[in-house]
């Protein structure tokens, strides 16, 4: 393989798969490669008896589960502890509503897949890599900043964000435009409920989300792989749809860094680099936002992107995707099977041109 620029590398995912660039080395040690078998299951975690039984075993592989990593167990720590008189942070999410959105025909993806195969290009493109240089990132203090055509713009603590809504478990299948997929048992809330509480005004049709830009957390910012911060949107009516997700938690827990803690997007009709990770702003636009891969490649990743079989990418089909943690590759299914739910939202479009 010849050299590539940064701009080729970030434009083709699959580049990244066999080698970083020399520039990004430079700038962030590639982490070491890390077997699924060496993750800790989940089922070991929260078993007091068998982690202490496990314990020497484990200390091989120190750091391989972020949510063993000191850096969140302090962080952890602290926030519960709070300030004297202050409202203390639950060390696990308290989940008040589950079963509503269930998925019977179903295998949930394991922990240990879904918290180590991770596309968060702000730390690497390399799946694997964000599970370790992540595992420090700092999700407090962190707030949510609320901005453009609403009645009063303020800011949201991300402690006290979490309780002013009540918490569910959603399960839902997860597909990235890259052909792979997940199922994965998501905490939040409805973004509808939030948006509802920014009160827009109007003229407001859409919605516009902004990751946290801190290179020195998040090394790969640093490169111009993409433009960053990260920045996606919806229509205000994808926004408000029931399905929409604001996600705090997974498999019972917080968000591990990697999979976008604090608060991320949730959008399971849509493609997996829709549900935007690390969310610090939210604005209310009236003109459709771009959003960074509609600004680095808008041929190949339009505003929507809705899952569609029969729309290929232009570099490969859509029409199969490989679950992770299966044999073989199963059938892309329209809005990744929520066409019942979310297909009268673009009643009349051309979904091969609105892609």
């Amino acid at each position: 393989m010849g050299r590539q620029t940064n701009r080729e590398l970030a434009l083709f995912p699959e580049l990244w798969e066999n080698r970083l660039h020399k520039d990004a080395l430079m700038i962030i040690k590639k982490a070491p490669d890390i077997r699924y078998s060496e993750v800790t299951p989940r089922k070991l975690y929260l078993s007091r008896r068998e982690f202490i039984a496990a314990t020497a075993a484990m200390a091989a592989c120190a750091g391989a589960n972020p949510l063993l990593s000191r850096g969140l167990t302090e962080e952890r720590q602290s926030a519960s502890s709070g300030a004297s008189g202050a409202p203390q942070v639950p060390l696990k999410p308290v989940v008040a509503k589950r079963g509503e959105f269930t998925l019977p025909d179903e295998k949930n993806t394991s922990y240990a897949d879904a918290t180590g195969y991770t596309n968060f290009y702000e730390f690497s493109t390399a799946k694997r890599d964000p599970t370790v240089l992540a595992r420090n990132f700092r999700t407090r203090p962190w707030t949510v900043a609320v901005e453009g055509l609403v009645k009063s713009p303020r800011e949201f603590a991300i402690d006290d964000l979490m309780r002013l809504f009540p918490l569910e478990e959603r399960i839902y299948r997860w597909r990235c435009v890259e052909g792979w997929s997940m199922v994965i048992p998501w905490i939040g809330f409805p973004l509808a409920e939030f948006v509802k509480k920014c009160e827009p005004n109007p003229s407001a049709n859409f919605v516009e989300f902004t990751t946290l830009f801190d290179p020195e957390q998040m090394p790969f910012q640093k490169t111009k792989a993409l433009e960053w911060p990260y920045i996606e949107g919806l229509r205000l009516d994808e926004a408000m749809h029931r399905l929409t997700l604001l996600a705090v938690g997974m498999y019972e827990d917080y968000l591990p860094p990697q999979n976008g803690a604090p608060i991320r997007l949730v959008v399971p009709w849509k493609y997996g680099f829709k549900s935007i990770k690390s969310i610090v702003r939210i604005r209310f636009v009236e003109k459709m936002p771009q959003s960074a891969w509609m600004k680095a490649r808008p041929e190949e990743y339009g505003f929507y992107a809705n899952v569609n079989p029969f729309v290929s990418h232009p570099r490969w089909s859509q029409a199969t995707e490989r679950r992770i943690g299966e044999e073989g590759k199963r059938k892309t299914i329209i809005f990744n099977g929520y066409e019942t739910e979310v297909g009268s939202l673009y009643a009349g479009m051309n979904l091969k041109r609105y892609y």
